[in-house]
């Protein structure tokens, strides 16, 4: 509780970063119009089809997979279904217990696959597809996080719900703080976190003078 409510004016300096990111990258059309297409088109697939609740439950499940792995541990056991699932592992933090939660691992999937392709054959003609997809994966990430988060979740309760709720704000908050400057190339990252530090700071000496 006393970590999450410290990391409140972090929360602050990270809301007012991604606005100015957002106003800086908003020339970069050819890039986020694709972005903001594919969120669209996953909206209305989202509103008007059965949720797939299950290609959902085996990303949320392979994150905690992969997030152990990235902290040295082992998978015992994996299951996943449309109703729920589960991983077994010999290691967990919070970070592997939220990770599902601001890592967007499809989102990620997308970017790495481009990558790799764009490497070997050059698939610079198929940037505006890959836009379309990251936004559309993305959009897949917020949508069905936000449903399953109406519901009672293990991996919230067990890390505190203001302590949860303050990791997958600043979680999604990186995500897009790096991930916008990268694909539009607006903004560089050292300024970034130089704008963060400065909200971050700006907000605390706020609060200061409240008191």
């Amino acid at each position: 509780m006393i970590v999450a409510i410290l990391l409140l004016p972090v929360c602050a300096g990270a809301g007012l970063t991604l606005w100015m990111v957002l106003r800086a990258c908003g020339g970069a059309d050819i890039t986020l119009v694709p972005i903001a297409a594919g969120a669209a088109c996953w909206v209305v697939v989202y509103l008007l089809l059965p949720k797939p609740m299950w290609i959902y439950v085996v990303g949320h499940e392979l994150t905690h997979a992969l997030w152990v792995w990235l902290f040295g541990g082992s998978v015992k056991q994996f299951r996943a279904t449309a109703g729920g699932g589960h991983v077994i592992v010999d290691k967990t933090n919070f970070l592997i217990s939220l990770a599902p939660y601001f890592f967007p691992l499809y989102a990620a999937l997308v970017v790495a696959v481009f990558a790799s392709g764009h490497l070997i054959w050059n698939w610079k003609g198929y940037l505006p597809w890959f836009h379309l997809l990251v936004g559309a994966a993305y959009a897949f990430h917020v949508t069905l996080t936000a449903h399953v988060l109406k519901t009672r979740q293990s991996d919230i309760t067990s890390q505190g719900c203001l302590f949860s709720v303050v990791v997958i704000f600043l979680g999604n908050a990186l995500v897009l703080l790096i991930g916008l400057p990268l694909l539009t190339a607006r903004v560089g990252l050292t300024t970034m976190l130089g704008w963060w530090f400065e909200n971050t700071g700006e907000v605390i000496h706020r609060i200061g003078k409240l008191f």
